[in-house]
């Protein structure tokens, strides 16, 4: 949501407790059974964090892969 994402942006929580937010929002939202895995098929999520391990497209294929049991991987450009 723009309020977790501001909270982390204007410095008001850390990467840690953004990630762990971000993360039960997911799950509040069953994304696992909401979002068609057909999605991603030849998909791509795109971020504009400028370090991978602060980026939310990790936090979602993470989570997706525990649930889905997939290997969905994220490549980070450069």
């Amino acid at each position: 949501t723009k309020l977790i994402l501001d909270s982390y942006k204007n410095k008001e929580i850390t990467w840690d407790i953004y990630e762990e937010k971000f993360t039960n929002l997911m799950s509040q939202r069953n994304i696992e059974h909401t979002v068609d895995k057909r999605i991603l098929d030849d998909g791509c999520l795109l971020c504009s964090e400028h370090l991978p391990h602060h980026c939310h497209r990790r936090i979602v294929v993470d989570y997706l892969n525990k649930h889905w049991g997939m290997a969905l991987k994220v490549t980070h450009l450069v």
